[in-house]
């Protein structure tokens, strides 16, 4: 990925980063996007550059397309291109669905799926003008399983597969491919609350017996986003130590 440039939504989170460092250590300059977490994208830009790699933290709402607008015009101006988007953004709300209001919905699906389509947008035309570009979207397992307390989550994440497939059979005919990552669960933030009586619940239905690590997860955006991937558009690949199996 040498000389390539890289935007990765939600790079200051725990797989943001380890998304961010993968790309970083494959050659491409990183655009480490956060929305309030500075110091979090700094932290990543430090670690990309200290292993060699190059990096730069850029804020924006991404539920907000003029935000988005600049964000993009930020980067062409100083680079000239985006090679890959990654939209890793993604946050929840999670309640039992009679006491989830409308801003709990909202929030949810605009912040996981309606920013993937805004970020696409924006990034898109130049893509198809370039003849070439990566687009990777990460959605969940949670996305096809649905889960108490998620119906705004599931939802949001199912939104993804159906917009990747249909954004890759529109941009295929200029080299740009169109992916979707689903991860299980992975260790870390959002996993470590979860309460102590129901890991073991949760590890027995994984096959291989354990939660991901981040950096299994990014190596395999990083495979989408590469020349190893160029044939590969309009998949949705499960990274979840087997729980889909069932």
């Amino acid at each position: 990925m040498k000389g390539q440039v890289a935007l990765v939504t939600g790079g200051s989170g725990h797989l943001g980063a380890a998304i961010c460092a993968r790309l970083g250590k494959e050659g491409a300059h990183v655009f480490v996007h956060y929305h309030s977490g500075a110091e979090a994208a700094e932290r990543v830009v430090a670690e990309i550059v200290a292993q060699g790699g190059s990096a730069s933290a850029i804020q924006a709402d991404v539920t907000n397309a003029a935000e988005i607008d600049e964000m993009v015009k930020s980067i062409h101006a100083a680079w000239g291109k985006i090679d890959i988007l990654v939209n890793n953004a993604g946050i929840t709300r999670d309640t039992l669905f009679v006491r989830m209001s409308e801003a709990d919905w909202d929030a949810v699906v605009d912040t996981n799926l309606k920013s993937a389509f805004l970020c696409s947008k924006a990034v898109v035309r130049n893509m198809l003008r370039a003849r070439y570009g990566r687009i990777v979207n990460v959605s969940s397992i949670g996305g096809f399983m649905g889960a108490p307390g998620q119906a705004n989550y599931s939802a949001s994440k199912s939104g993804l597969w159906g917009f990747t497939r249909s954004l890759a059979r529109e941009v295929a005919p200029r080299n740009v491919t169109a992916n979707c990552v689903a991860p299980g669960y992975f260790g870390g933030p959002m996993t470590d609350t979860i309460p102590a009586e129901m890991v073991e619940t949760i590890l027995r239905i994984i096959p291989l017996g354990r939660y991901g690590e981040p950096h299994e997860l990014a190596s395999t955006v990083a495979f989408l986003a590469s020349e190893d991937a160029s044939y590969i558009t309009g998949q949705i690949l499960i990274v979840d130590g087997g729980i889909m199996m069932y």
